[in-house]
Formats: structure tokens, C-alpha cells, sequence
């Protein structure tokens, strides 16, 4: 539409790089005007949230030296009113949503959303319907809350990450009723922060303690993933091709799969990679010992 610019142009802009107050256009980092709005600028127009972009019209002379307009009346208006929206989740089927929905019914919200979906899901439906609800509620003028039972309903990682700049560029506060971080938060604060580092703590402890559990089944002999397509045949004449100062490509085209689902198929360049690189290390590893017992039988 030819009024999307005006839309847009009614908050000011959330990027720190650009800052534009209301009722100017976006600017580069080179003290231009920009050619299209920042995405966290219009994204505040819940119309726009799903456009792809939207251009400076000609009217603002995209390219030249930027400067400040005028504000329009009525812009950076304290917020009339409060609105408090509730959001559960549950992880599975099984568990139940009553004591997060006592919860946000105690702590009077006027809306709730909840759904039963993994924090590893790409999709959460009712997450998303109550941030749309909230942008919308917050562009009216109105001050909006989003209330969670616990900073984990919300997900982890880059998720949270990019909730917490959704709920930033909108000025959509938030609040945990429980947990660690218990109470109201803005969204521009340091909370995230912390979840962010929580989370990337947390995924870090699970892929530390994946690694020791495979390490120990190694040790007692166990094949960790699917089953190897490697042999001694094949990696002898492995070794022997790269001897011959041979590419992986080349020596994997060479060999060839004898036993298993993929029997007479070529391995592929990184399995050779991964036969020769343990053959290596197992060499490496051995050759410390094989010293020690010469020298004992000298």
C-alpha cells in the first residue's frame, strides 16, 4: 500500500545501527538513506509482520544524506492501559497444563494460550498467535505482557534468541511467575542474555556427556551409529593407495563395500577419512608401548 512508509515510520527504529526516530526514514551506517526499512522496524506494523521488506519511497530520496523529520504528533505516547497475556506448554502429550494454567489464571491474565509441543519443534503455533496478539495490542498503545510459568515454556537457544528480539523490537514486556529469574523483565534488558547463555550451557553439558558415553562404548567394544561399511581388507588397500599419494576421492573410488545394505557401492571420501584418521591415531597410540616393551627386552 502507499501509506506503508507512514505505518512504518510511526515507531522509531529498534536497530541500534540506525535508531531512526518516528517519522524519519531508516539510515545506513554511512549516514545515508537506507533504500528499504530495517526488518525489526516494520515488523512492529503487525500488518507488515510477514513482509519480505518495504521500500523508502522516492518521496524520502533513498541514497541521499540523511536527516532528521519532524515527529509525528502523537508519537512516543506513553502506553494507555495494560494487558497481561498467559502462554503454557508442555513438552508431551502426557504431561499435563494444570498447574501452569493455575498459574496464569492466579496471576490474571486476560488471555491464554497453551499447547502440548516440544522445545525442539520448528513450530509452535500458539507461541506465535500470542506474540501476534501482543505486537498488535502493544501497536494500539496499549502496554502488553507476556506471562510465563517459567523462562524453559519458552524454548532454548537460538529460539528464545529470536523471541527475545521479537519481543524487543515490539516493546512487549515480560514475566516469569517461577523459576530463577521469577518476575517482570524487559525485553531489552539482560534477561535474555542469561537465557541465551543458560541454553547454549545446557547444550553444551548434553553434547559433553553424548561424547563421554560414546567414548566409554568405544572402549567396551561397541560400535557406536549405524554399521560400519569398513573392513582390514579395505583398509589395507587403503593404505596402500595413499602410499601412492592418492586423494580420498581417488582411493574411495578404488574400494570397494563387502558386507552390509550397501554392498558393492563405493565408500564414500569421509569414511575413508574417518578409517585412515583412526588408523592413525591407534598407530600413534601403540607406538609409545611398542618402544617401552623393546627396550624391557634388550
Amino acid at each position: 500500500m502507499s501509506d506503508d512508509f507512514l505505518r512504518v515510520e510511526a515507531h522509531d527504529c529498534p536497530m541500534s545501527t540506525c535508531a531512526a526516530p518516528a517519522g524519519s526514514p531508516c539510515r545506513t551506517a554511512k549516514g545515508r538513506v537506507a533504500i528499504q526499512y530495517h526488518t525489526a522496524r516494520f515488523r512492529l506494523v503487525p500488518s507488515l509482520a510477514k513482509v519480505l521488506n518495504v521500500p523508502i519511497p522516492p518521496v524520502r530520496k533513498p541514497g541521499t544524506a540523511w536527516v532528521e523529520l519532524p515527529r509525528p504528533a502523537g508519537a512516543g505516547a506513553e502506553p494507555v492501559g495494560h494487558v497481561r497475556i498467559g502462554y503454557a506448554r508442555a513438552s508431551t502429550a502426557r504431561q499435563s497444563l494444570g498447574s501452569q494454567l493455575d498459574s496464569l489464571a492466579a496471576a490474571k491474565v486476560s488471555r491464554v494460550f497453551s499447547e502440548k509441543v516440544s522445545t525442539r519443534a520448528t513450530k509452535r503455533p500458539e507461541l506465535e498467535k500470542a506474540v501476534t496478539l501482543a505486537r498488535e495490542i502493544r501497536a494500539s498503545g496499549v502496554a502488553v505482557t507476556l506471562v510465563v510459568h517459567e523462562h524453559k515454556r519458552l524454548g532454548r537457544g537460538i529460539d528464545l534468541a529470536t523471541l527475545a528480539e521479537e519481543l524487543r523490537a515490539s516493546d512487549v514486556g515480560l514475566e516469569f511467575l517461577t523459576g530463577e529469574l521469577q518476575g517482570s523483565h524487559d525485553p531489552g534488558g539482560v534477561v535474555f542474555t542469561v537465557l541465551a547463555a543458560l541454553s547454549g550451557m545446557e547444550r553444551e553439558y548434553i553434547r559433553d556427556r553424548t561424547l563421554e558415553g560414546h567414548e566409554s562404548a568405544r572402549k567396551r567394544g561397541k560400535a557406536i551409529g549405524g554399521a560400519s561399511v569398513t573392513s582390514d581388507d579395505m583398509l589395507g588397500m587403503a593404505l596402500h593407495l595413499r602410499g601412492q599419494e592418492l586423494s580420498l576421492r581417488e582411493i574411495a573410488a578404488r574400494l570397494v563395500i563387502t558386507k552390509g545394505a550397501r554392498k558393492g557401492q563405493h565408500p564414500s571420501p569421509a569414511t575413508v577419512m574417518r578409517m585412515l584418521r583412526e588408523h592413525d591415531e591407534q598407530t600413534a597410540a601403540a607406538e609409545p608401548v611398542a618402544a617401552l616393551e623393546a627396550a624391557d627386552s634388550r
